[in-house]
């Protein structure tokens, strides 16, 4: 996959990437949105093998996330269902958060997953305590289905609640 919309570029991420791929996931401050504040403690060649076999956390895409040109986040799709995709994203450099492109790479990607891969609805989940993330969510149409409290624990035992959110093909066609 590749789309391109202004200085933004979403890829598929190669095994150029693994390297890049490894160091964000065991940076604490980039994962600890998802609850592992010491990061993943992944080796290289896990990441490597993910991306050769597709058994990525079982991502059907595992995409790079550009910014004029340079690396800045992730971002992840898969097939729930026949017609349910999840997705997932992070930019990952710290610079470029809070500037409203997380908003339109979600948007570049839900487009692309309603309107090319012919999904009805997409899904996903947030921390409780990520109020950024749900409120770019929620821009762009998602729905709160759930509440999951104290759903695991991170890696200081502490419990984490996430919230479930969901995004339907009708719901994106209507939307403004």
């Amino acid at each position: 996959m590749y789309m391109e919309q202004g200085n933004l570029v979403i890829r598929d991420a190669t095994i150029a990437d693994t390297e890049l791929l490894c160091n964000w996931w065991n940076d604490g401050e980039v994962m600890a949105h998802a609850g592992f504040l010491e990061g993943l403690g992944i080796t290289e060649q896990e990441v490597l093998t993910g991306l050769l076999t597709g058994t990525d956390s079982e991502r059907k895409g595992r995409l790079i996330l550009e910014i004029d040109g340079v690396p800045a986040g992730e971002m992840s799709y898969s097939a729930v269902s026949e017609h349910v995709a999840e997705m997932g994203i992070k930019i990952c450099d710290s610079s470029q958060q809070n500037r409203g492109i997380g908003t339109r790479c979600l948007g570049m990607l839900i487009r692309y997953l309603f309107e090319a891969q012919g999904f009805h609805k997409i899904i996903l989940d947030t921390n409780l305590k990520n109020t950024r993330a749900q409120h770019v969510y929620e821009k762009l149409g998602f729905r709160k289905i759930a509440v999951r409290k104290n759903a695991w624990a991170d890696q200081h035992g502490e419990l984490q609640t996430f919230i479930d959110y969901e995004l339907t093909l009708a719901e994106w066609t209507q939307s403004p």
